[in-house]
């Protein structure tokens, strides 16, 4: 099987990956990692919800919509310094990329779309790689973020096309794929990925994949999110998913787009040590930590830097370092060389 970078699989190619037996997928999938990445180097990335609650999206996962009864109370835009003293100390606690987001539907040219650009420009400014997932961009939105510094942009896909509709009616799949294309223009990076444990059949799950790995290029970085079930939301009574299923998604990720960066995102508080040590056998090469032990909302849980220190130094994994210098775009086989240039 070759490791390099494809953007014409088939269903049927995909299909057959995805069905090995699980511990011949894991070990294809870890010979494709180690082939492009570090495998001891680990980024660990906070998110920074800077516009909480009120979205007009229907998202059944979502905390933050307006449709859903979750007790998530919408809070105004935060100011630049508050948004700055997080990700210092984000940035301290050992995160390489701070994620900033807003519960919005789209992008408006307005003066909350300027306190952004100002944010970006602000937290860049600490040597992170800053990442904004914002709702959908128009192409000259996605511009003035590129040269506000915007390191990378967030834009999911969530499931598969032919499931999409279950989960969300007020921004169809194609506006998805639209926003995607406006940030190819720029310098920006494409972060992309979804969701797992919505109620999707593996049909759906290879679907999810085949949009992702045909992708020309692949995302820089796939976020693969385990459902977080929120009381109040359609999906809260899902059934939780199986680990050897979330490693399945995973190891055929890392095969099908051998140099993005795969980051358990959503769920991780759900997997216990060897969960998580699978996980990255599999081709993980990132997390979400927290100050806090929540992701975006209360909602939503997620391990705090502490916890996540200790689980790195057992597995004898290290934290991805700050580069900070010019954006540019991630090149994984070099990462243990730029590391030890940094710590030099």
């Amino acid at each position: 099987m070759t490791t390099d970078a494809r953007t014409d699989w088939t269903i049927p190619e995909i299909e057959e990956i995805f069905n090995l037996p699980l511990m011949d997928l894991v070990a294809r999938a870890q010979d494709v990692h180690r082939s492009h990445h570090d495998p001891s180097v680990v980024q660990v990335n906070q998110l920074i919800s800077i516009k909480t609650g009120g979205c007009p999206e229907d998202c059944a996962y979502c905390s933050q919509s307006v449709h859903n009864e979750s007790g998530v109370k919408p809070k105004p835009l935060m100011s630049t310094a508050e948004v700055v003293a997080i990700a210092a100390r984000a940035r301290d606690n050992g995160a390489s990329r701070v994620c900033l987001g807003a519960a919005w539907r789209e992008v408006r040219d307005n003066r909350q779309f300027e306190r952004v650009l100002d944010i970006v420009t602000e937290v860049t400014a600490l040597g992170v790689e800053v990442c904004c997932t914002l709702g959908m961009l128009s192409a000259e939105q996605a511009a003035r973020l590129d040269a506000a510094g915007l390191y990378a942009y967030n834009h999911n896909i969530d499931t598969s096309p032919d499931f999409y509709e279950t989960i969300i009616t007020t921004r169809t799949y194609q506006e998805r794929l639209d926003t995607i294309e406006h940030l190819r223009h720029t310098n920006i990076t494409l972060c992309c990925g979804g969701i797992i444990g919505m109620g999707e059949s593996v049909a759906d799950r290879v679907g999810f994949l085949h949009t992702l790995a045909t992708l020309d290029p692949h995302p820089d970085s796939v976020p693969i999110n385990v459902l977080s079930k929120v009381e109040g939301t359609p999906l809260a009574e899902q059934p939780d998913v199986p680990v050897d299923e979330t490693v399945r998604v995973i190891a055929t990720a890392r095969i099908l787009m051998p140099e993005s960066v795969i980051r358990l995102a959503a769920g991780r508080h759900l997997f216990n040590f060897s969960d998580q040590a699978l996980c990255f056998m599999a081709g993980v090469n990132s997390i979400f930590s927290s100050e806090d032990n929540f992701m975006l909302t209360e909602a939503v849980p997620c391990t705090d830097h502490v916890s996540d220190r200790q689980l790195l130094d057992r597995l004898g994994l290290r934290a991805k370092l700050p580069t900070g210098g010019p954006r540019r775009t991630e090149v994984p086989v070099s990462i243990r060389a730029s590391e030890e240039a940094v710590s030099a």
